[in-house]
């Protein structure tokens, strides 16, 4: 009698958000959107659907964006650029505005992981809210100011120093409904209590 095979990790539908005017308008190549499909693809072992858009830095349409990639069944949706106190950058109030909670945990925790490179760091605005079922959480605009928020800071042994901010984003989501998010342990271990871990049967 054979046994039965286990479920392999849960689907998950990612939206990707690069913000950016001159992106969007062709002055300049983007390179928030192939970093953050880069990272991601790293550190999660479930299979994704990528949800990208690239678009200017207006408000309604990036608050526009984000409804539509939420009501398209996205469970976690990255954005990148639009975040410091340029006028034109709104990413954050566009965000606020179609929240439903506030989770400022995450901004909080980047800022502090940037502030390990610049003292500029205190100008970023990110911010993290929940949408329906759905995680929102801006990032920063380099490639790699993205990949250190998202893993955090290890010393020369690969051992964290300061964690990153993805290590709670599956147990996040799983608090709302959302799949079970599987890490690669090397890139960004994902904490979740004892009692959430998922237990193969």
């Amino acid at each position: 009698m054979s046994t039965p095979a286990l479920p392999g990790p849960d689907a998950v539908k990612i939206g990707i958000v690069s913000i950016s005017d001159r992106a969007s308008s062709g002055v300049y190549e983007d390179k928030g959107l192939p970093a953050l499909q880069d990272w991601l693809t790293r550190a999660l072992i479930n299979p994704i659907t990528f949800e990208a858009r690239l678009i200017a830095d207006e408000q309604a349409t990036i608050s526009a964006t984000l409804i539509e990639l939420v009501d398209a069944g996205c469970s976690l949706v990255l954005t990148t650029g639009g975040t410091g106190p340029s006028l034109r950058d709104v990413t954050p109030e566009a965000t606020l505005a179609v929240a439903h909670k506030e989770m400022p945990g995450f901004g909080e925790q980047m800022r502090r992981i940037s502030l390990e490179f610049v003292p500029t760091a205190i100008l970023s605005r990110q911010v993290a809210v929940l949408r329906d079922q759905s995680l929102i959480i801006n990032l920063p605009g380099q490639p790699k100011s993205i990949a250190e928020t998202l893993e955090g800071l290890k010393d020369a042994d690969g051992k964290s120093v300061v964690p990153g901010i993805f290590a709670a984003v599956p147990y996040c989501i799983d608090l709302i409904g959302g799949p079970y998010l599987e890490t690669v342990d090397t890139v960004c271990k994902g904490f979740r209590p004892k009692s959430a871990v998922r237990v193969a049967k």
